[in-house]
């Protein structure tokens, strides 16, 4: 092909290119009104914003087909990342470079690209953390993570704690006091908000502090953030201790019974929750003929069996008492 062939055609496709350019200005007001035009994406349409005049109609929707009535529900929709969270110090907004030293199809890495890839991973986690603040919050959530899965407790009380710590930094509530404690006791108070709430022996299990600082910050953390949490139900130990009893659903029942009775006739105030629900579990199994050991009670709910011992016999003592049984 000459070169007088390759200007034409240049040129010929230069003037294509003006002619389309030309068309779609004139397509952007309306031919009535001379108004400008606007998509209407809900209804597939293109409209006249002065006049109203429908230009087009049945237009492909290039949105997706999901319908989303809050932020949160589109974050969980949306097919285009994770969600954004609050159990990660950037809230998973950051960019996260893989552990597999593989390619794109799935080929292994030759040993100079696993090394860069693995100068890329170290720079890139130093880039996360921008300051102190950061590298105390990531610390922070990785501490409850930890400790929440450690504890089997769900998501939603991960993210509550999650919170709380983030609420806590904020208010300037840390200095004095370490980051292992407060986080503990942020994930006590988020698992007692949530219904699911665990023991402070559980937690001084799975935590890297003794059980007086976590007791100490917890009351400090609640008082200063004015956090609104009511005192622990001796019911909602009930079912985790049944479960991992492997008693039946009667026995469950039962042990809630007995402590509905207790409430009624105010032998619960003042005592341990944890101690009343063991107490609960044992006496049911008891009375349905599912017998268990206080030794076995008192493992699983990590309490002395003198506690299991005097527990179940003030609750049937006041079950008796219930008027009509």
């Amino acid at each position: 092909m000459t070169d007088t062939t390759t200007r034409r055609y240049a040129r010929e496709s230069e003037h294509e290119e003006n002619e389309h350019e030309r068309e779609g200005d004139e397509e952007v007001v309306c031919p009535e009104c001379g108004g400008s035009l606007a998509s209407d994406t809900e209804h597939g349409e293109t409209v006249c914003t002065e006049c109203g005049l429908v230009v087009e109609e049945d237009e492909i929707d290039p949105g997706p087909e999901w319908r989303a009535f809050d932020a949160k529900e589109k974050d969980e929709k949306s097919r285009v990342g994770a969600p954004t969270t609050n159990m990660m110090h950037d809230k998973g907004l950051s960019t996260n470079i893989g552990w597999q030293d593989k390619d794109a199809y799935g080929n292994a890495l030759s040993s100079r690209q696993r090394e860069k890839m693995q100068r890329l991973r170290t720079w890139n986690e130093r880039f996360r953390t921008r300051d102190s603040k950061e590298r105390n919050l990531k610390q922070a959530l990785g501490e409850i993570d930890r400790m929440a899965s450690a504890l089997g407790l769900p998501e939603n009380v991960r993210e509550t704690a999650s919170v709380i710590y983030r609420r806590a930094l904020e208010e300037n509530l840390l200095p004095g006091r370490s980051i292992e404690g407060v986080a503990t006791a942020a994930l006590y108070a988020a698992a007692r908000k949530a219904g699911t709430p665990r023991s402070l022996d559980e937690l001084t299990k799975v935590s890297r502090v003794e059980k007086d600082e976590i007791a100490r910050t917890y009351r400090y953390v609640v008082r200063e953030l004015n956090l609104e949490i009511k005192p622990a139900d001796p019911e909602s130990y009930v079912p985790r201790f049944v479960s991992d009893l492997e008693l039946s659903e009667e026995v469950e029942r039962r042990a809630r019974q007995l402590l509905q009775n207790a409430k009624e006739q105010g032998v619960h105030s003042g005592k341990s929750p944890v101690g009343l629900a063991a107490a609960a579990v044992y006496a049911s199994s008891l009375l349905t003929n599912e017998k268990v050991t206080q030794s076995q009670v008192s493992e699983v709910a990590n309490i002395s069996e003198v506690t299991i011992r005097n527990r179940y016999h003030e609750l049937l003592e006041a079950e008796e008492n219930v008027p009509g049984l």
